[in-house]
């Protein structure tokens, strides 16, 4: 999985980058037939925005989150995440 992370008026680190690509293996766990995921990270004033694309064998998700905090926010983005490739692999399954 190939994990392309963006930041808008935020500097990505080396800890942040991490924290992103320890929560997206989580992801892929669930389903492994996750081909490219397309991460920004933004800051708007006092919100922090987290919002991704995954690309899947057959299909595309698409999630965001907001928080205070931009790790709150990424964690918000991988539940939205979570349930969305687990309801993705659910209806392959019954094809």
């Amino acid at each position: 999985m190939q994990i392309n992370l963006t930041g808008h008026h935020l500097e990505i680190t080396d800890s942040l980058r991490q924290y992103v690509d320890s929560k997206f293996t989580k992801l892929e766990r669930h389903f492994d037939h996750i081909n490219n995921v397309h991460v920004i990270l933004n800051v708007e004033k006092l919100n922090q925005k987290a919002e991704a694309t995954l690309h899947l064998s057959g299909a595309e998700v698409f999630a965001n989150a907001e928080h205070l905090d931009m790790y709150a926010a990424i964690d918000a983005l991988i539940d939205k995440l979570d349930r969305q490739v687990i309801k993705h692999k659910e209806k392959t399954k019954r094809h």
